[in-house]
């Protein structure tokens, strides 16, 4: 029998798609990435009256499951899945979804679903724990957390004047942190996130400008909530070269969470595979290292201590970003960055 698409919605980075379909026997719901691999899926609905055990000709002829009776809160099967009654609820990091029918909560694909490693997303009417359907009722308790804060996060987002009044927040936090602002850029053209570059010219007690990006922090990064980590961050650069130059590694970084659904934090690097030669930073590097705590080298009072803004209800965390060659990223995945830092500190003295 022929697979229906009965909808299809790309997140807001277009990164993940959800996809339901169904073959008029069962339904399904597939969270798939920008290459199209299915990254996490849920049952969703048998279409007519349950078997007393699955089929597992069905799975490996590719059609989406039937749950057995001892599986599915309604035996007697659902009526085919209504398009116009469905809608879609994107987390705020775009790597997890809720769907919804009538309204009322259907399906909830997370990050974490993974079928390779039997966690599938959780259903509305599954019973018990399946390969293909978690029991959405018994997962309420963190789940309905996450949901309400989606729902808050796009609302916040469709309201007047939302981005103006968090530039101004961070802008002002910078002021007080980094000292009088100059230019601003836009970067990264359309879509989200939506990003700003600040600069702070050098003054007569710092011989260097300091650039940080303007609207990361609007929202979380996907699976940093997985790990002791910042969900929230803003990049940062101190140089002396031509900020406008500089700012192209924003525009190589700034939306790369969300695009690449992974996040970015303390100690981890970045290469440029971009054009060689054209570094913004100079040739002779390759790429970037991050640091959440700068280090304090002996010819300088050290960076500014950008903390102390949140957003969301959660700490914003300022990267620093430094340039390194082909040899110190080597050295760095060998050793790790902390035996990097004093090697930093000799090339800033030069």
């Amino acid at each position: 029998m022929d697979i229906t698409t009965v909808l299809t919605s790309p997140n807001p980075y277009r990164s993940r798609t959800l996809t339901v379909e169904t073959d008029r026997e069962s339904s399904v719901a597939y969270l798939r990435d920008a290459r199209g691999a299915v990254r996490g899926a849920v049952w969703l609905a048998n279409h007519r009256p349950a078997p007393d055990v699955a089929d597992p000709a069905r799975i490996g002829a590719g059609l989406p499951p039937v749950l057995p009776a001892n599986a599915t809160a309604r035996p007697a099967g659902t009526p085919p899945l209504d398009a116009a009654v469905l809608s879609v609820l994107w987390f705020e990091e775009g790597d997890g979804v809720a769907l919804f029918e009538n309204g009322e909560l259907l399906a909830v694909i997370p990050s974490w679903a993974d079928m390779d490693r039997g966690m599938p997303g959780y259903a509305r009417d599954a019973v018990g724990e399946s390969p293909f359907a978690w029991p959405l009722a018994e997962a309420m308790e963190g789940l309905s957390s996450r949901v309400a804060q989606a729902r808050a996060h796009w609302r916040w987002r469709e309201a007047a004047g939302s981005r103006a009044s968090f530039q101004q927040s961070v802008m002002g936090h910078l002021d007080g942190r980094v000292g009088p602002p100059g230019r601003y850029w836009e970067i990264g053209g359309d879509g989200l996130p939506v990003l700003g570059v600040t600069e702070r010219p050098a003054t007569a007690a710092r011989d260097h400008t300091i650039l940080s990006t303007v609207g990361m922090s609007c929202q979380r990064m996907p699976g940093a909530e997985l790990y002791d980590t910042a969900c929230r961050v803003e990049l940062a650069v101190a140089t002396r070269r031509d900020p406008r130059t500089v700012t192209r590694l924003f525009a190589w970084l700034g939306r790369y969470p969300w695009r690449s659904v992974t996040w970015l934090g303390h100690g981890h690097t970045a290469r440029w595979l971009r054009e060689a030669g054209v570094f913004p930073l100079g040739r002779e590097y390759q790429g970037v290292l991050m640091l959440s705590e700068a280090p304090k080298f002996p010819d300088t009072s050290g960076f500014p201590d950008m903390s102390g803004f949140a957003f969301g209800g959660e700490p914003v965390r300022w990267l620093w970003l430094f340039p390194l060659t082909e040899a110190e990223l080597r050295f760095t995945a060998e050793q790790g960055h902390a035996a990097l830092t004093a090697r930093l500190a000799v090339r800033h003295r030069g």
